[in-house]
């Protein structure tokens, strides 16, 4: 299981120099390009098509925590854990319609710019340095604890860390290239990872139907994974009851049933997806019709991925439960097993798959950070102005000289700002100071994530569409938003008891009473939203900050619509199929 055949290299070291040559054959014909230098690295103005957009988006986003988490997941709970990634196409959708024209008509470049133009420099200010912390000691960490863990799991574990660093320096070299790098090397990225995915989730059913006496049939073994584990084929899980096992409570506990679709699913997907530097950043340097048509085409993609991230958990699980699979220590190492089971080739490819969206999604962090602290951080509190400044058209040759400086200094900035930050992460993985418990990895970034998440959509949705939300009342959301989700995480089964808080509560694995995220993250959004609408109602009727909204900016082309109706049209099948 933990050894690599000959073919198995060859076919890796031929994706990393297909992608490494790719993306310097990008830099270097990027460098002709006129666009300035800062936005060229920083956003790829106007060079990404919808396909990139599309494919740079979703390979970002699939990355170890997928793969390692959500696979882990697929093994403990099932398919309704696909609801991240099916109610992600509805958001998708959402964004493209209502958020994109919002960002684009404003000329927002990142999310504390908008906050800036919005609210105040208070706000903004916060949010650039929460999300830097956000992204260097939660994300970036994650992905390179579980993408090192899934791979040193095929080699062998005593290369964990010779892995983590491999990881770091390559998706390091990719950044540096700047966005358009990223996103014309992410449709190689994604390519790979949906070969390799569909792969992989082939001959793991050929596996599963040859271990029952099938043959090497992938419908026969998908039949036996629906066969042998039934409950795993459900989206809505059932409320527990008194005669539930434990193993019933931590799965609801995850995955809180018909529940969860009432706020926590929204506010997870519709934040993470519209209010995110490292998602809407591919899109914001495009005009409205190539950025509508690029999310919309990550959400098709969207409902592919359960298959390629979620099926080979719920393999893994039938096989372990028949004794055809030994030595898992945890779900998390469910994709790591069915790996072990590839032939010679094959192997390579899923690790080559597994490798591009690890290092796809590190890229695009990579680049979210330096974006922030340069534009957000960097340029108004550190930069010392010159004397040029004051005087910048004395001379034409002056005022170039001077603009092309600062470019190159931007970028210059951005790229130790990443150099910086993924160093940080490896030192802080290394010291195995993450701590992702028996829950997962999937749902340990979920569940953290999920403490800002409902303040910061709650600012976000406000500052958009209603003209009366102010700054204070922002701040004001920003800390309800903080304080209520670790409330209700924390303080409020003691406070309340398990039975008369406004939802139930369950014992966990330690014997003490829990409320399911996903419900706590709803209720600390609507306690944020009325704090922040009763603010604002005390306030200025016309906020002379609001953005100007017309029906114009919404109007959709034919084209747009069409892929919206197909998105829609595939899910709502989906969801028929396996309600």
């Amino acid at each position: 299981m933990n050894s690599l055949s000959g073919l198995d290299i060859l076919i890796f070291v031929f994706y990393f120099i297909l992608v490494a040559g790719y993306g310097y054959w990008v830099y270097n014909k990027k460098k002709k390009a006129t666009i300035s230098a800062s936005h060229d690295y920083f956003l790829a103005e106007g060079s990404l098509t919808w396909w990139a957009i599309g494919a740079s988006l979703i390979a970002s986003n699939i990355s170890a925590e997928q793969f390692i988490g959500m696979s882990g997941n697929g093994y403990f709970v099932g398919i309704a854990v696909a609801a991240y990634e099916w109610i992600a196409a509805l958001a998708l959708i959402i964004i493209a319609v209502w958020f994109m024209p919002v960002y684009l008509k404003n000329k927002i470049y990142t999310m504390p710019q908008f906050l800036k133009t919005r609210y105040n420099e208070t706000v903004s200010l916060i949010m650039a340095i929460f999300w830097l912390f956000l992204y260097v000691f939660v994300n970036l960490t994650s992905i390179l604890y579980l993408g090192a863990i899934a791979i040193s799991g095929l080699i062998g574990p005593e290369y964990l860390h010779t892995v983590m660093i491999a990881l770091a320096v390559f998706s390091l070299i990719i950044t540096l290239g700047g966005m358009k790098v990223i996103g014309y090397t992410d449709v190689i990225q994604v390519a790979v990872l949906i070969i390799g995915g569909f792969a992989t989730i082939y001959f793991a059913l050929t596996i599963v139907s040859e271990k029952f006496g099938l043959g090497r049939d992938a419908m026969a073994g998908f039949k036996t994974l629906m066969d042998q584990a039934p409950d795993h084929f459900h989206m809505i899980l059932d409320k527990p009851t008194a005669e539930s096992s434990q193993e019933d409570v931590n799965k609801y506990l995850i995955l809180p049933g018909i529940a969860m679709y009432f706020a926590g699913q929204w506010i997870v997907n519709l934040n993470y997806w519209g209010c995110n530097q490292y998602i809407t950043q591919r899109a914001l340097g495009a005009d409205l019709d190539t950025a509508r048509k690029g999310i919309l085409f990550a959400g098709f993609l969207k409902l592919l991925m359960p298959i390629i991230v979620m099926l080979p958990g719920i393999a893994a699980y039938v096989l372990h439960k028949n004794g055809h699979l030994e030595g898992l220590r945890g779900m998390d190492d469910a994709y790591s097993a069915i790996l072990g089971f590839l032939p010679s080739g094959l192997k390579g490819l899923a690790i080559a798959a597994l490798t591009a969206a690890i290092v796809a999604s590190l890229a695009g962090k990579l680049n979210s950070i330096g974006t922030i602290f340069t534009l957000d951080i960097y340029l108004k509190y550190f930069r010392k102005k010159p004397a040029a400044d004051k005087d910048i058209s004395s001379t034409a040759e002056i005022a170039n000289a001077h603009r092309e400086g600062e470019e190159k200094n931007m970028v210059w900035v951005g790229r130790m700002a990443a150099l910086v930050s993924i160093v940080l992460a490896v030192v802080f993985e290394w010291k195995d100071m993450l701590g992702i418990s028996g829950e997962g990895g999937f749902t340990f970034i979920q569940k953290y994530t999920g403490f800002i998440s409902p303040g910061v959509f709650a600012m976000f949705i406000l500052g958009m569409f209603w003209k009366r939300t102010t700054g204070g009342a922002a701040v004001a959301g920003l800390i309800t938003g903080f304080v209520m989700a670790i409330f209700f995480n924390s303080f409020a089964v003691n406070i309340f008891g398990h039975e008369t808080l406004m939802y139930t509560a369950f014992k966990n694995n330690d014997g003490v009473y829990e409320i399911p995220f996903l419900i706590n993250m709803g209720w600390a959004f609507f306690i944020t939203m009325a704090v922040m609408i009763g603010i604002s109602l005390t306030g200025p009727k016309v906020n002379p900050k609001a953005f100007e909204l017309d029906k114009s900016m919404f109007k959709l082309k034919p084209s747009v619509i069409a892929m919206i109706v197909f998105t829609l049209l595939i899910l709502t099948a989906l969801y028929v199929k396996f309600w």
